[in-house]
């Protein structure tokens, strides 16, 4: 029998109910009882909607109120000691206040370090591991919601992050230690999981192990031999489904299936290569999960491809067979027929959460000797029309553009330098933000109120000029050395551009979860990329018009669209990425044109767009670099390029990073206390680099002396004539009585730097 399967579903609900509600019970407008009624009702009408579509294997614990991986530390008990003054006990206070730090009650304690999950643009909170870390059962989040889903009538399969993966995911800042030593400590806690959830009536767990499609050291394949017998040696357990995605298991296909579990789930849509071997390897034994219908994308499944692969499959393969999304539903929007305002075709092309459900429960229907539904003819009729609009919607200038290699910029960064700072005159330690100003209630509601028609658009003009000469002022006041507009005219750093590049349409309610509250409406990217007219060059001339001092251009990187949207699917990545480059290198000599001298093209997502196995990345790299090249060819050399990348582990890649050859980079680095400059600092990065001392990210509001011991450290490993000083991320997330302090702090914190470095001169010069 071949059964329907999920691995996982979005739980931001339609009407966005959690963040909605999250951010209330911050506000102290909720209380934790009303919050925790939102997260059971939510999580009830997913299973119900499931179910209704014919899902038979439904997944619990997918829900979490803020990050699955932050669940598992606190389910896990490895709580960092600076959260124990907190409470005596784990509560909700101390699992928000390692999501988002914590400022009161005399306690002033960061946040835990942030990163993306694999290559999505999901973040996820980074446990903290050490020799003195213990661990119990300690949040029985995963018992209370398989129960909670059994008395709303429902058996579920719990998913539950794997001991290995977890481990690889953690770091520790004690020398010579390894999260993984840790591992005979940590099954124990795994066992009891397991055996507290059989005694609850489960019949299977969902193992998630997506660290299995990358490269693994003969050591990791030892301890996924050793934890996974001693998880399964257990008398009484529930049965284990193996989850890898993202990719193919490929070298460690073999590992996989040679471990002691019930069933393997495999991504055959990033992971294709994988239906041959499945043909041609020994399974019997197994319950295989196939990932047919892709969780990471929005385009519609082609039906009858997959019926025919799944046939010459299932001829030889002995047991069940689970059909399933190729990873958990999270990462794409719920429904697209509440997409009203996307026109035809391109809506008819798309199917998310709610269509991928429909299209496994029909997939899985066909194999089981079922009629094939509608759905599979109005498949291949839309599959069909969408090849023949492509086909005949493609602009020779788009083709003749990928024909095109920058060579980068016309000199090399020593000479760019001294002729930049003729230009600009900067101090040491030249003080600046990442873009973004806090995008209030307020300048969210003039922005609707244009988009309704509520207010003509000189109003809406005119309001975002007083917005940016306020901002202008402000920063002058603060004493930043390199000022921002605040980009209050645009909803997101990626839509903003989207929205005026053709080849792009647009979502109202598809919203996919970054982290925490903060959600975003990733653009769908689906023909030939074209720029019509400038983008961003009227509102950066308007604030350079305002200051003497210099004013960043701001704009979004070609990767980082292309990482940020959901991107067609039928042409190589790099082809569109080049089309992307060459649309923001238009925007770029505009703009220098215009005397904007600094420009910004923030690039965050390069580590996200890395393949999960090292012998891939160096086609992604190599296209990836020549299309930042592309974004700023032709630039002066007295045009000053800024770059920006946060959230990410750039040791592997920082040849890369310096070959993108940017003037400036400014990466996140203030939750990792700094440890992202041992990278630059090994390499001997050759240009200028911005280490975040202000975590924006967080509530809290950082004092001086907190960053300039921030400051001091990066200055040990990175000459000083290379260092600026700005915040990890843009402030839009923020408030303005969050921003304005923490600002004020960072400036001074430059100043004593800056005034540091000046006296220790004269006082060589006097020696």
């Amino acid at each position: 029998m071949v059964h329907a399967s999920n691995l996982g579903f979005p739980r931001i609900g339609f009407q966005r109910e959690l963040k909605k509600g999250l951010e209330k019970y911050w506000a102290d407008e909720l209380s934790q009882q009303e919050l925790c009624e939102i997260a059971h009702t939510l999580r009830v009408k997913n299973w119900q909607l499931q179910n209704g579509l014919g899902i038979e294997v439904l997944p619990s614990n997918d829900f979490s109120l803020y990050d699955q991986v932050l669940d598992t530390i606190c389910m896990l008990g490895a709580i960092p000691a600076r959260y124990h003054p907190i409470s005596d006990n784990f509560n909700l206070d101390v699992y928000f206040a390692m999501a988002r730090g914590e400022q009161k009650n005399d306690l002033n304690i960061p946040a835990m370090e942030m990163t993306k999950w694999f290559n999505t643009n999901y973040h996820h909170i980074v446990p903290e591991i050490e020799p003195s870390t213990t661990f119990s059962f300690t949040y029985q989040k995963i018992l209370d919601e398989y129960l909670e889903a059994s008395s709303a009538g429902f058996q579920t399969r719990p998913v539950l992050i794997g001991p290995l993966t977890f481990l690889s995911l953690s770091k520790s800042t004690t020398h010579g230690f390894s999260p993984l030593q840790k591992l005979d400590e940590l099954i124990p806690v795994y066992q009891q999981v397991l055996s507290d959830l059989l005694n609850a009536g489960c019949e299977w767990v969902q193992m998630d192990e997506p660290v299995l499609v990358k490269d693994l050291s003969d050591s990791i394949k030892s301890a996924y031999q050793n934890a996974y017998r001693r998880l399964t040696e257990l008398p009484n357990r529930p049965q284990i489904m193996l989850a890898a995605y993202f990719d193919s298991l490929g070298e460690n296909f073999d590992l996989a299936f040679s471990l002691p579990v019930e069933g393997i789930h495999l991504d055959l849509v990033s992971g294709a290569d994988q239906w041959e071997i499945i043909n041609s390897k020994f399974t019997a034994g197994k319950t295989l999960s196939l990932g047919i219908v892709d969780g990471h994308n929005i385009w519609r499944t082609d039906l009858d491809r997959v019926v025919s692969d799944l046939q010459r499959t299932t001829a030889s393969v002995h047991g069940d067979i689970l059909l399933a999304p190729s990873c958990s539903l999270l990462h794409i929007p719920l429904d697209a027929r509440k997409e009203e305002k996307i026109g035809q075709p391109v809506k008819s092309w798309l199917a998310f959460a709610v269509q991928k459900l429909e299209e496994i429960s029909a997939l899985t229907n066909a194999l089981n000797g079922g009629e094939k539904s509608n759905l599979f003819v109005e498949n291949q009729k839309v599959l069909k029309d969408r090849f023949v609009f492509l086909s005949s919607h493609r602009t020779d200038d788009a083709a003749a553009q990928i024909d095109f290699l920058s060579t980068g910029r016309k000199s090399p960064f020593s000479v760019r330098k001294v002729k930049q700072q003729a230009h600009l005159d900067l101090p040491l330690f030249p003080a600046t933000t990442i873009g973004s100003f806090p995008q209030t209630t307020h300048i969210r509601q003039m922005r609707s109120r244009f988009s309704k028609g509520e207010i003509s658009q000189e109003e809406y003009a005119e309001f975002l000029r007083l917005k940016i000469k306020e901002t202008i002022q402000m920063q002058e006041q603060i004493g930043l050395d390199v000022l921002v507009h605040g980009e209050f005219e645009r909803n997101d750093m990626v839509q903003y551009f989207a929205e005026q590049l053709a080849g792009f349409v647009f979502t109202e309610h598809g919203w996919v979860q970054s982290f925490g509250s903060r959600y975003v409406r990733p653009p769908i990217l689906f023909g030939d990329i074209k720029r019509p007219q400038p983008m961003t060059v009227a509102w950066s001339s308007y604030a350079q018009s305002l200051t003497r001092k210099p004013v960043k251009g701001m704009l979004t990187g070609p990767v980082t669209i292309l990482q940020w949207s959901f991107v067609r699917d039928d042409q190589p990545r790099s082809q569109t990425c080049f089309q992307i480059a060459a649309a923001i290198n238009a925007e770029v000599l505009d703009l220098e044109k215009a005397g904007i001298r600094t420009i910004q093209i923030d690039e965050p997502a390069l580590r996200e767009g890395l393949p999960l196995k090292k012998k891939n990345w160096g086609a992604y790299l190599d296209w990836a670099v020549k299309a930042f090249h592309w974004a700023c060819a032709g630039v002066a050399d007295e045009t000053q390029i800024h770059t920006h990348m946060c959230y990410s582990e750039f040791n592997e890649i920082i040849a890369s990073i310096a070959a993108l050859d940017a003037d400036v980079i400014s990466i996140e680095a203030a939750r990792s206390a700094m440890e992202l400059l041992d990278a630059f600092s090994d390499f001997k990065y050759p240009n200028d680099i911005g280490p975040g001392i202000y975590d924006i990210h967080s509530p809290r509001i950082p004092s001086t002396e907190e960053m300039v011991i921030l400051l001091e450290k990066a200055a040990r490993v990175i000459a000083p004539e290379q260092l600026w000083v700005n915040p990890d991320c843009g402030l839009k997330t923020r408030n303005e009585k969050e921003i304005l302090p923490a600002l004020q702090n960072m400036v001074l914190a430059a100043r004593i730097l800056r005034n540091k470095i000046n006296k220790g001169n004269e006082h060589n010069e006097q020696n």
